[in-house]
């Protein structure tokens, strides 16, 4: 009866919807744009860095009212940095920040978040008022998966960005700062910062740009050395550790050495210097979050507390300040100029990454070698591993490697599925492949009197002694190419940068006269990757990498894994009915070649459990680099010290 009731007429007709379809809501103003004007008065920052139990830091600023805004009244907005350089990505930390409270002469001012832009807090300013007194905390994660954790017991690590609001409508170098920090009792500092004065615990700093704050972390710890990397030299280059117990400083003369030449071979690498002063900030760590980040006059290095104490085991870690380092010339002074923005908060743009990255990837791997900090042949195995991993992962036959530069901003470095297919930030590796084959092209053009280096010099080395940044187009790259030998580089780089294709840049080992090739055996750069980071490497075998416990950690796309449904996130429970155990493994594979039954692997997702059978018969696969023909090696002679 209901549904007789509710039954439309047979005859009837559908009413004609004539009401006004929705539309979208009206937008609110913009936020003013950066403008290139002095920011009036000094913004003040204090921040209190002494509660270590529970990772808190405590702020306080005063920012200056403008006139013309103190006279009327009205809205201001403040920024919290969004894009910040080195990260290419919006990655400022705001989900951190907390606890703010505006004031204005004693009277307390209710702040609305923007509902676009969700980094700008408006401030209704009364009228008369000369500045804004604010208040917050920046609550640091406590746990690694909360993100970086930046404060411990015996160490922290402070970032300026995650601890300021500032003015919107201004560049950033056009706002100063005056900064200052409470550290706890007894602990030591290092930064590109200059001091003002101190007294107690608290570090009053000169007076900076904000872009020039930001630009200039502290590390501070309750462990501390400072070593002198260019003893008696005009510009002062330092080495700030600090470490998680006393023990972890110890630094031999040998090593010390070391760590000055890569002073020394830089300089002549660059032939200039970008900065006033220098300093590496080097934390020995496993409860600090590892880092690695640029900054002109500095930058901060997290590694294993072991660098120094176990030297041996270290190997694949001592790319990172030559890496740093060279960010100095290369993205902090030469930047690219869709990177280069007027605040933290206009979106960067990461379309020259493969030079910025890549061609300081491959300085890193040829500074560590020139200076010793690893020796000829862990320079050779390191390339071995980055060119095995590039053939290996076949992304490229649909993603390009210029494409890979919008990675920053597409996954943030999150975990994903099939890595070698999805491709990530392979401007990194790839990208110093292509600049070894852009090195041994120049060599090869020139019958070896010219060089990479001689590009370096040229185009990072201009305006000696100046830290003012200086940007460049893909076409500078090029000129600046030409100049050192005609060739037609826009093509060269256009087939390497855009092309899709299943081929890894190999060009350059080749003409380096080396080539890839794999065996049974490991080579001690890579058994000491494993080992730091806790995994076995099995890609270009059965196509998997896995965790202590079996888990799979990578799989390579289309490898006898991959098609046999293993995947990430899945454990390895048990092989050809025994337990899972890293070096029983090693031996089936290796015993592979000979034995022609198919590999029986018990896997374990979640709850469910299965049983796939891989037929694989390719034995245990190592990458290596094996020399080719006679006489001296392009890439022997690249990795060598210059004199």
């Amino acid at each position: 009866m209901l549904a007789f009731l509710i039954a439309p007429a047979a005859d009837a007709q559908p009413q004609v919807q004539d009401q006004a379809q929705p539309q979208p809501a009206t937008a609110p103003a913009a936020i003013a744009a950066p403008q290139d004007r002095p920011f009036p008065g000094h913004i003040a920052l204090r921040i209190d860095a002494t509660d270590l139990d529970r990772h808190i830091f405590t702020g306080h600023e005063t920012v200056p009212v403008p006139a013309q805004l103190s006279a009327s009244g009205g809205d201001m907005v403040l920024l919290f940095p969004k894009w910040l350089p080195g990260d290419h990505s919006p990655s400022g930390e705001l989900d951190a920040f907390a606890s703010l409270v505006v004031n204005a002469g004693g009277t307390r001012l209710g702040w609305v978040r923007d509902p676009v832009d969700v980094y700008a807090f408006h401030i209704p300013v009364p009228r008369g008022s000369t500045s804004l007194d604010l208040d917050f905390q920046f609550l640091s994660p406590t746990e690694p998966k909360q993100g970086r954790v930046a404060m411990t017991p015996a160490m922290l690590s402070l970032q300026w960005n995650n601890m300021l609001l500032y003015p919107a409508g201004y560049f950033s170098r056009d706002i100063t700062m005056d900064a200052s920090v409470t550290l706890p009792a007894g602990w030591s500092f290092g930064t590109g910062l200059d001091v003002a004065s101190t007294a107690g615990a608290v570090t009053h700093f000169k007076p900076v740009p904000l872009n020039t704050l930001v630009d200039n972390p502290m590390l501070a710890g309750r462990y501390f050395r400072r070593e002198d990397l260019a003893p008696g030299a005009a510009v002062p280059v330092h080495l700030d550790i600090a470490a998680d117990r006393p023990d972890d400083l110890a630094i031999t003369p040998d090593q010390l050495a070391r760590h000055r030449a890569l002073v020394v071979q830089a300089q002549r690498l660059f032939g200039s210097h970008h900065y006033d002063h220098y300093d590496f900030l080097l934390s020995l760590s496993d409860e600090l979050g590892g880092i690695g980040l640029e900054h002109h006059r500095s930058s901060e290095n997290g590694v294993e507390p072991g660098y120094f104490t176990e030297w041996d085991k270290m190997a694949p870690e001592r790319d990172l300040l030559p890496h740093e380092y060279t960010h100095s010339w290369n993205g902090k002074f030469r930047r690219p100029a869709d990177l280069w923005q007027p605040n933290f908060n206009v979106p960067e743009q990461d379309s020259l990454l493969w030079v910025y990255e890549g061609q300081t990837q491959y300085w890193g791997k040829i500074l560590a070698a020139r200076s010793g900090l690893i020796s000829r042949q862990e320079v050779l195995d390191s390339l071995a591993y980055t060119a095995a991993t590039y053939s290996t992962g076949i992304g490229r036959s649909w993603r390009n490697l210029e494409d890979t530069t919008n990675d920053p901003v597409i996954a943030s470095r999150r975990p994903i599925p099939f890595r070698s297919w999805q491709r990530s930030e392979d401007y990194y590796e790839e990208g110093a492949l292509v600049w070894l084959d852009v090195d041994t092209r120049l060599r090869s053009l020139t019958h070896d009197s010219k060089s990479l280096d001689d590009f370096a010099r040229a185009f990072f080395g201009i305006d000696n002694g100046s830290y003012i940044t200086a940007t460049y187009q893909l076409a500078d790259v090029v000129k600046a190419l030409n100049t050192v030998a005609p060739y037609d580089w826009a093509a060269f780089l256009n087939a390497r940068l855009f092309a899709t294709g299943p081929q890894a840049p190999l060009d350059g080992l080749t003409r380096g006269g080396y080539r890839l090739t794999y065996t049974d055996t490991e080579t001690p750069f890579l058994k000491s990757e494993e080992a730091n980071r806790k995994y076995t490497e099995l890609s270009f075998s059965l196509g998997v990498a896995l965790k202590s416990d079996g888990t799979v950690r990578g799989v390579i796309w289309d490898s006898p894994a991959f098609k046999a449904g293993i995947v990430v996130g899945t454990q390895i429970v048990a092989v050809n009915g025994l337990s899972y155990d890293a070096d029983e493994l090693k031996q089936t594979l290796k015993a592979s070649l000979t034995d022609k039954a198919p590999i029986q692997i018990l896997l374990k997702a979640d709850r469910h459990y299965r049983m796939v059978t891989v037929d694989y018969h390719g034995g245990l696969r190592y990458p290596h680099l094996e020399r080719t023909g006679t006489g001296p090696a392009s890439l022997d002679t690249i990795i060598s010290a210059r004199k």
